[in-house]
This record gives C-alpha cells, sequence and structure tokens, in this order.
C-alpha cells in the first residue's frame, strides 16, 4: 500500500510536468519551408505598415470564414489548407460568433472547439488567422475570458492575431476605446508581441473618430475598417486616407464587393477601385466569406464539401472573384 501511495504522488507531481513539456512542444511548431510564416515569421506595426520580423512592408491577403455557430461545417483543417494551397490565402480569419442562437455566449466549449481547429490548422500550414471575436455588442467579461485562454494557447506563435471586437455597431469610440484598452493590457499580461486589432464604431467605418484620439502606449497594435464596396465608396477611402495621415495603422479585416447588407449585385467598378487604393498603400485585406447562405457574400454553393476541393463550379459569383483578387496577388 506504501509503495502505492508513493507511486501515485509521483504521477501526480509529474503529470502536470509532462502536460506542460507537451503543450511547450506543440507551441514550437516549426512553420512549413517557404510558408507565409516561415519567410516573415512575428509581425510587428511600423508606422502604419505591417511589417515582417526584419522591418520589410508585409501585406496580408485572405479569406474570412463565415460565424462559427452558423457554418460550423467550415470549421476544419481541411478547409483551411484548401484556401491556403489553392486560394493562396496567407492569413484567414476564425469568426467566433458572439449573439446570434448557440453562439459563444451560449455554447463556449463548442466554440472553442471551432476555433481550435482551424487556428491550429493555419499553424500547421504556416499562414496567419485571426481570431475574431465576432460581436456587434459589448461583451467585455466573456471577451477577457476568452482572449485570456486564447493568449495562454497560442502566445508562442506568431501566426496569431487577436481581433477583439468585430464590428462595434451603435457605441462611440470612448466606449470602443476603453473596451480595447482592458483588452489589451488582459493580452499584454500573457502575450506581448503578437499583433492586436481595434475595431470602431459603426462597424468599423468611423476610423476618424479613432484618429482623434487614439490608443496610447501600446505597440503592435492596429485599426480595423470593414468595407462593402456598393455602400461604402470613395467617401470611406478619403476617410481612411486621412486617419493614415494622421498616424493610424489600419488593416481591412473584412471586406466584400456588394451593398452592406451582404446581399445586392456585386459593384465591380468599386470592388476594382478598392482593390487599387489597397495596393497602392500596401494594406492588408479579408475577404466576406467561406459560408453558403443563399446571399451574394457567401461564396459557396450549399452543396459544396465542407473540406475545400472546390472547383468554379462549385464557387458562386462573389467567391470566384474573391479567390481570382487573392491568388493574383499572393502567387
Amino acid at each position: 500500500m506504501k509503495h502505492t501511495i508513493k507511486i501515485v504522488l509521483i504521477l501526480v507531481v509529474l503529470m502536470p510536468l509532462a502536460i506542460c513539456s507537451v503543450a511547450s512542444k506543440t507551441a514550437k511548431t516549426i512553420p512549413p519551408k517557404n510558408s507565409p510564416v516561415a519567410l516573415n515569421g512575428q509581425l510587428q506595426v511600423i508606422g502604419t505598415q505591417l511589417s515582417n520580423k526584419d522591418g520589410k512592408a508585409l501585406v496580408l491577403r485572405g479569406a474570412s470564414l463565415g460565424w462559427h455557430n452558423l457554418w460550423p461545417r467550415f470549421y476544419n483543417e481541411k478547409a483551411v489548407a484548401w484556401l491556403a494551397s489553392d486560394w493562396k490565402c496567407n492569413v484567414i480569419r476564425a469568426s467566433m460568433g458572439v449573439g446570434l442562437d448557440d453562439s459563444y455566449l451560449e455554447n463556449p466549449e463548442y466554440a472553442l472547439k471551432c476555433m481550435t481547429k482551424v487556428i491550429d490548422g493555419a499553424i500547421k500550414q504556416g499562414i496567419y488567422v485571426l481570431i475574431d471575436f465576432h460581436s456587434h455588442k459589448l461583451h467585455i467579461a466573456e471577451a477577457k475570458t476568452f482572449f485570456t485562454g486564447m493568449a495562454q494557447k497560442y502566445k508562442n506563435n506568431p501566426n496569431v492575431i487577436y481581433e477583439i471586437w468585430n464590428e462595434p455597431d451603435t457605441y462611440s469610440w470612448k466606449v470602443v476605446k476603453q473596451y480595447a484598452e482592458e483588452l489589451i493590457s488582459t493580452i499584454r499580461v500573457i502575450d506581448n508581441k503578437n499583433l492586436i486589432l481595434v475595431g470602431n464604431p459603426h462597424w468599423d467605418q468611423d476610423i476618424d473618430s479613432v484618429a482623434g484620439d487614439p490608443i496610447r502606449g501600446q505597440k503592435n497594435i492596429m485599426y480595423t475598417m470593414h468595407f462593402y464596396a456598393g455602400t461604402h465608396k470613395q467617401w470611406l477611402r478619403d476617410r481612411t486616407d486621412a486617419a493614415m495621415a494622421k498616424g493610424i495603422p489600419v488593416f481591412v479585416s473584412e471586406c466584400a464587393g456588394m451593398e452592406a447588407t451582404g446581399d445586392g449585385p456585386v459593384d465591380e467598378a468599386e470592388w476594382k477601385a478598392y482593390l487599387n487604393w489597397m495596393d497602392a498603400r500596401k494594406l492588408s485585406w479579408i475577404v466576406w466569406s467561406v459560408s453558403d447562405k443563399n446571399e451574394t457574400c457567401s461564396m459557396l454553393l450549399p452543396r459544396a464539401s465542407s473540406e475545400g476541393n472546390w472547383d468554379d463550379g462549385l464557387l458562386k459569383s462573389w467567391g470566384r472573384v474573391s479567390r481570382t483578387s487573392i491568388r493574383q496577388r499572393n502567387q
């Protein structure tokens, strides 16, 4: 009996060490040779420009998955691998739904399961990944809990980008800024390197409010701007240019070519104008969305596989435009 007790005690002491050892090995995953992360490493913000480990300007272009609680079937490593290999995405966005039915608020375990599959898949492919708290409303306690866990798990992976509030809707910049400062502090206690993206009022179109009162004393943060080309035209490009002229670093973490409703025709002329504008300014951008809803912004037909292998016959019009736009620039 004494020997048994000793053995049990030894196991109790050693098991946490073994778990830590396994976690440490997982955290030090070496990206595939010549993959985006292997070539560019730890991201940093220099002035208004997203840059790689060597201080050279870097542009990330990729696709966003739809809400995890609406289209969970696309939250898997094979879909991520297809976006990396066939679409040539060097970044993807995992959009964890916070709101609507069965979201992170009601079912956090399932949300984390979906997110982890995508994040781990991106790390395996050597591409960057946005961990998106996809909410329009304020949920500071839940966000702190979520990002504490994500930072603890992925702090040693340069692939990771934290998007701390997708699209604040009718809140003031004062409220959004206070939220952002708390979340940044929460993350930075654990992870002092990886990029953090900060939203702004009215679905990430009030970038001018940021320019008037930016967050101070923090490194490696950028501010998101979202556009739907059928609705947000030259005025939003001008507004964003003015913010960047005042030193505000911008990351377009969600965009598309149709109306802001996600429906209606693709405005090809405005989409091309936005592409040229982003190219000229070396802005990173992510298109919305890998989903199969009956609306223009959903890129896939309902009969498309959950795991990639999407030929042109399985891509809707916006899916074909998005894939071409990314591939032409990321080859």
